[in-house]
């Protein structure tokens, strides 16, 4: 009996994988705001991000961020493109901007034992111009790589 358990135990510990699964599986767009002239801006306005889910409900994905000069950002895992509002709001006005971002969703398999994941192509950005001067995709792989920044945004040179 003894050798039998001796036997399964061995059994156990060398059928266990050597594939790690990555401890850092975040999978975000990352964004820089930039001034007119292409230098890192602060933006003074309180921004509050957010997309609505299926049943039409807003979900916050960045609340009340104030004088931040980049943000990441969260990418649905199958959707051929992320509608989300973009809401600047100050003393002076309150004006929220809608962002379209297309892109494409491919799989990413570590082994059986990890969660799967989706990997990004972002293929295409449009905006309304309320508070975004304009947003550019500069990276347009997305995987676990937080170091890449994706978009540059440049808020209204107008109101700065």
């Amino acid at each position: 009996m003894r050798k039998w358990l001796l036997f399964l135990g061995v059994a156990l510990v060398a059928s266990c994988s050597s594939i790690d699964c990555p401890v850092k599986n975040v999978v975000a767009t990352n964004y820089d705001i930039l001034s007119s002239d292409g230098l890192p801006f602060e933006l003074l306005d309180t921004l509050t991000i957010y997309s609505k889910t299926k049943e039409g409900k807003d979900t916050i994905l960045l609340n009340r961020g104030i004088e931040i000069e980049s943000f990441s950002l969260p990418i649905s895992k199958s959707h051929p493109e992320d509608v989300l509002y973009f809401h600047f709001f100050n003393l002076n006005y309150d004006e929220t901007d809608t962002v379209w971002i297309q892109k494409e969703d491919y799989p990413h398999f570590e082994s059986l034992e990890c969660k799967a994941e989706y990997f990004h192509k972002l293929t295409g950005v449009r905006h309304t111009k309320n508070g975004i001067d304009s947003l550019v995709i500069k990276y347009s792989n997305v995987d676990y790589d937080d170091t890449k920044i994706h978009f540059y945004l440049y808020p209204d040179s107008e109101r700065y």
